[in-house]
C-alpha cells in the first residue's frame, strides 16, 4: 500500500485537478494517516466543490477525527448534491446513532438501502437500527453539582461556549451558560426559572408511560431551534441555535456539551 500511495500522490502532484484525490485520502485515512488525508480531501474539495464524493470523503475523515458537527455538514452538503448519495446516507445514520436517534438513522439507512438494494453493510446496519428502535440507552446518572461554578467553564471550548448553552440544576439555579434574546437581552435568569423542575417532570412522564428513561427533546420554531438533554438525573441542558443549523447537527452539539456538562458535574460533585 506505501507503494500505491506513493504513485497516487505523484499523480495528483502532476495533476492536482486529478479525482485520484478521492482514492489517495481514503487509502490515507484507513491507514490512520489523519492529518495528511484531511489535508489531501480539503484540497481535492476546493477543486471540486460541487463533487459529492469529495463531500462524502471529506466526512469521513472528519468523523475519524470526532469532528462530527461538520461531518454532519458535509455529508448534509453531498445529499443536497446528490439526494441518493449512499456514502452519505450511511454517514448520516451512523451520526444519528451516536447521538441516540436510533429512527433517524434508520430511516436513512433505509434511504440508502433504497438506493443501494444489494449493500450488505446497509442491510445489516438497518437490521441493528431497527432491533434497536426505542432501546436508546440513556446517560448513566452522576451525583449533581454541590457547588457554583467559576463562570462558564463548563462550556470552555466548545461552540458557542457561553451564549446558546445553559446548564442548570433542578431547581433552576443556573450553572453555566448564557441566552439572549433576538434583541440581544439576557433572558439567561428568566429562561432557568422557566425550566425549574423540567427534567422531573420530564422523568415522571416517561416512568408513567413505561418509555424507560429520557434522554433528550428537540422542538422547532419560527426562529430557531432547541434542545433540552439530562446531563445527570438532577440537571438540564438546554442548547439554542438560529434555523440555518439543522436539527441532527443541534443534536450533536446537544451532545458534546450534554459530555462537557457531565465531566464538570462530576469533577464538582
Amino acid at each position: 500500500m506505501p507503494d500505491v500511495i506513493k504513485t497516487l500522490s505523484s499523480q495528483l502532484a502532476q495533476d492536482p485537478d486529478s479525482l485520484v484525490f478521492l482514492r489517495l485520502g481514503e487509502l490515507l485515512r484507513q491507514k490512520g494517516q489523519l492529518d495528511t488525508a484531511h489535508r489531501v480531501a480539503l484540497t481535492g474539495l476546493e477543486r471540486h466543490p460541487h463533487l459529492p464524493d469529495a463531500h462524502d470523503l471529506y466526512a469521513r475523515i472528519l468523523a475519524d477525527k470526532h469532528d462530527y458537527e461538520r461531518a454532519f455538514d458535509e455529508w448534509d452538503m453531498a445529499l443536497r448534491i446528490a439526494p441518493d448519495h449512499v456514502g452519505a446516507l450511511k454517514g448520516l445514520a451512523f451520526l444519528y446513532f451516536t447521538v441516540g436517534d436510533v429512527q433517524q438513522a434508520a430511516a436513512h439507512l433505509e434511504a440508502a438501502q433504497r438506493a443501494a438494494p444489494d449493500d450488505p453493510g446497509v442491510a445489516q446496519a438497518l437490521a441493528l437500527a431497527r432491533g434497536e428502535a426505542g432501546t436508546v440507552a440513556a446517560p448513566e446518572p452522576i451525583a449533581p453539582a454541590a457547588r457554583p461554578m467559576e463562570e462558564a467553564r463548563v462550556f470552555a471550548g466548545l461552540e458557542g461556549a457561553q451564549e446558546g448553552l445553559l446548564l442548570l440544576d433542578a431547581s433552576g439555579r443556573v450553572l453555566g451558560g448564557a441566552l439572549k434574546d433576538p434583541a440581544g437581552r439576557d433572558v439567561t435568569d428568566a429562561v432557568a426559572a422557566y425550566l425549574a423542575g423540567v427534567s422531573q417532570e420530564a422523568a415522571r412522564t416517561v416512568k408513567l408511560l413505561a418509555l424507560g428513561k429520557w434522554t433528550g427533546l428537540a422542538a422547532e420554531g419560527n426562529r430557531g431551534h432547541v434542545h433540552l438533554a439530562p446531563p445527570s438525573s438532577d440537571a438540564l441542558l438546554l442548547v439554542v441555535r438560529d434555523r440555518a443549523v439543522p436539527m441532527g447537527r443541534l443534536a450533536i452539539i446537544a451532545q458534546r456539551a450534554a459530555l462537557a456538562a457531565r465531566r464538570w458535574l462530576e469533577a464538582h460533585a
